[in-house]
């Protein structure tokens, strides 16, 4: 493995050495500068190794090269002692793999840079080499309307920075141009000088809200219409369907999300007329469905809240108030007795059914279950599986239940 090393490394050698030859025949002398320099930093580079590491750090602006046989940036920088902070750049990257036989890194160690954004002043640590870097290193958000500047520090010893980064903000506006409203970013100083800079040309026919002359502050909003006819396309939101799916097993107010829905887009356009900037009339002329919206489906409660009964009463007042057939009052009497004994809050421990009537589930009787005349009702129509309450107590005779 040592032998195949070596003889790589005197092979690449030699080849590095003819092309310097042919360099010298055919080329500047300042091509044959980068190859004599080459070599000579090969040459003069310290340590043992197969692989020879060039390295600048622009901290100090000096080249100092090594030998290694460390398989990544960092484990050659480690072995050599070479520190590097977290906010320190190294190209190539610590961790790329050294599989050639010479490597030029460079390292752009990190240096305080002062941030002044409007009334905000901020110091950061930073390694990047352009503004746009920087204000990537602070996290600062920024827009294609804003405006950076890099300078040195005014204030060098008070600040303890050298370079000082200036953000400034575009204002913020809001403009109805021709009917469609847009919210807006501008360096411009006026309401003129915003046009030019949008390239907003205005026609014998179009007029603005306000003077061109008008000062934009953060936060302005103006209008720019067209008289006579026009047609105008503006992007509308399609509402999203809701289908709502019932849940006999949840109580009535339960509601909840199965399936989220999205609004939809639509592309329109309107045949308006304006006067004077007011708009006097608006005919849609066609719609284009340009996002489909999504159907949102809900899970709601059915399931009526099981509320004790504490009305009071009678059982012969029950059943007037029920409306059955007094003629039936004795079948009545027979079942629910026993059933439920005549307790409106009768309740099956194991199963659940509840009431004078004994309904499973619960919820099956309109109303309250618990309440004896909604029971009685319920009890009502279900007898007439059986053909009527006659029939009705006949089954439970028989079995015991109904």
């Amino acid at each position: 493995m040592w032998k195949n090393s070596t003889k790589y490394f005197l092979v690449n050698s030699r080849l590095r050495t003819k092309f310097c030859v042919a360099a010298f025949a055919f080329i500047t002398l300042g091509g044959l500068g980068v190859c004599t320099l080459q070599n000579i930093s090969n040459a003069n580079a310290q340590g043992e190794g197969n692989k020879v590491l060039s390295v600048y750090d622009n901290n100090t602006s000096t080249r100092t090269s090594f030998r290694t046989d460390a398989k990544t940036v960092r484990a050659a920088f480690e072995d050599r002692g070479i520190e590097i902070s977290k906010q320190d750049k190294v190209e190539p990257g610590l961790d790329e793999e050294l599989s050639e036989v010479d490597y030029n890194v460079n390292i752009y160690r990190a240096k305080p840079v002062l941030i002044e954004d409007g009334a905000v002043r901020e110091k950061i640590m930073s390694s990047s080499q352009t503004s746009d870097g920087i204000v990537k290193d602070a996290g600062i958000k920024v827009y294609d309307e804003d405006v950076i500047s890099v300078t040195q520090a005014q204030n060098t010893a008070e600040d303890g920075v050298a370079t000082s980064l200036k953000i400034t903000r575009a204002k913020e506006i809001t403009v109805d141009i021709f009917g469609k409203q847009t919210h807006l970013r501008t360096q411009a100083d006026t309401v003129k000088d915003f046009l030019s800079e949008k390239s907003i040309k205005l026609s014998k026919n179009d007029e603005v809200s306000v003077p061109l002359d008008t000062k934009i502050k953060n936060g302005d909003s103006f209008s720019i219409w067209r008289n006579g006819k026009q047609t105008i396309t503006i992007d509308e939101e399609v509402e999203f369907e809701v289908e709502k799916i019932q849940d006999a097993d949840k109580e009535v107010g339960y509601e909840q999300i199965k399936e989220a829905g999205e609004k939809g887009t639509k592309s329109v356009t309107y045949e308006v007329e304006i006067r004077n900037g007011q708009e006097v009339s608006r005919n849609k002329i066609s719609e284009v469905e340009t996002k489909k919206s999504k159907k949102q489906v809900v899970i709601v409660g059915i399931k009526q809240k099981t509320v004790l009964y504490t009305g009071g009463g009678t059982k012969s007042e029950w059943l007037a108030a029920s409306g059955i057939n007094s003629a039936y009052w004795g079948y009545v009497d027979a079942i629910v007795s026993r059933e439920s004994g005549w307790n409106p809050n009768a309740t099956n421990a194991s199963s659940g059914a509840c009431g004078l009537a004994q309904a499973l589930p619960c919820s099956k009787v309109p109303g309250n279950g618990y309440n004896p005349i909604d029971s009685l009702r319920w009890m009502n129509t279900y007898v007439s599986r059986y053909g009527g309450w006659e029939g009705a107590y006949n089954f439970w005779q028989a079995n015991h239940w109904y």
